[in-house]
């Protein structure tokens, strides 16, 4: 059976939440039990640095995100599952391809874009307190991705443009030296579910708005008490379609839970009752994976086998490909 790659990484910045839960893990974790894909998972702990500069919360953020999916009960004998950092050929890709990269495709990032005009709107220089590696970012992510000659890539929509340069860098590559790289695919899920936070907006860690996603029951329980809902009283007919709570709850409900809650809240359903039972449906998911969770965290040497077994798999792939790339450029061996 012909099988295609699929890749996806997580940055090691913050605690995972439902969001990332409903979003990214778990319909990763079910496309990887497909018997036609072979899946690349990463820890992207080379991103993370671009955000975040405290180390204590970059190794916390790391440890929590391997235990998340451990727990969730990704198979790593079939997944490949692997700390970014521990594959050195990713960094040396990542030169050779910003040696053939233009300037001018990484002005028209998104993320530098942005930060520059939030410059320009405070009167400051452009490239105020901007980094190489925000404006180098599509570079390192078009080395993950072509290291493993990724067929499809599932992304957010604001990552399209990434894995659309990285093809960009692929193909100047081939025509350059020859057939070398894939061109990848972004693939972005019409029906994964971008859930919204406790105000309302899309649940992120930069607008502090999260549920993370292993809490106590207790501490459970006091999040989602704090959805933010409208004022309409017990017997009111209420919208689905426009609350939190509904739409969280669709995210973890069978259709027919959906369709229950639904007609609750055209028959007024309280909030704190509504509230209650989403609890409970979240929590009856999730307890398992939570105690499996709290173990594996308790065992680093767990995870940090299951990484280095990742690295492993993950260098298999790469050394020979990077060998390849060396060789076609001219880097050789006289030997």
């Amino acid at each position: 059976m012909s099988k295609h790659t699929v890749l996806t990484g997580i940055t090691t910045t913050g605690t995972p939440h439902l969001g990332n839960y409903v979003g990214a893990i778990r319909p990763a974790i079910e496309a990887s039990k497909q018997a036609d894909v072979d899946s690349f998972y990463f820890m992207a702990d080379f991103h993370a640095l671009i955000k975040c500069q405290d180390p204590e919360a970059i190794a916390l953020s790391s440890k929590e995100i391997a235990a998340t999916w451990l727990a969730l009960g990704l198979d790593t004998d079939n997944a490949t599952f692997y700390r970014q950092s521990d594959i050195p050929e990713i960094p040396e890709l990542t030169w050779v391809l910003n040696c053939l990269t233009a300037k001018g495709l990484m002005n028209r990032a998104h993320a530098y874009k942005a930060a520059v005009q939030s410059n320009l709107d405070e009167g400051l220089d452009a490239d105020a307190a901007v980094t190489m590696g925000l404006f180098s970012y599509p570079v390192l992510m078009a080395a993950d991705i072509l290291m493993f000659n990724a067929h499809k890539v599932p992304v957010g929509k604001d990552q399209i443009q990434h894995v659309e340069m990285a093809r960009d860098v692929a193909a100047r590559f081939n025509h350059h030296y020859g057939e070398t790289f894939t061109l990848p695919e972004a693939v972005v899920g019409d029906n994964v579910a971008v859930l919204q936070g406790l105000d309302g907006r899309k649940m992120s860690k930069s607008y502090g708005n999260t549920i993370p996603l292993f809490l106590t029951e207790k501490k459970l329980k006091k999040h989602i008490n704090k959805i933010k809902t409208n004022l309409l009283e017990p017997g009111e007919p209420k919208d689905p379609d426009t609350s939190t709570v509904f739409q969280i709850w669709e995210a973890f409900a069978t259709p027919s839970q959906t369709a229950d809650m639904r007609k609750a809240f055209a028959d007024g359903i309280a909030w704190g009752e509504a509230k209650k039972q989403l609890f409970e449906l979240v929590n009856e998911e999730i307890s398992g994976a939570r105690s499996r969770y709290e173990e594996i965290l308790a065992d680093p040497s767990f995870i940090e086998a299951e990484l280095l077994k990742g690295a492993e798999k993950a260098r298999a792939h790469a050394t020979p490909l990077l060998d390849k790339v060396r060789k076609a450029v001219g880097i050789r061996s006289y030997r």
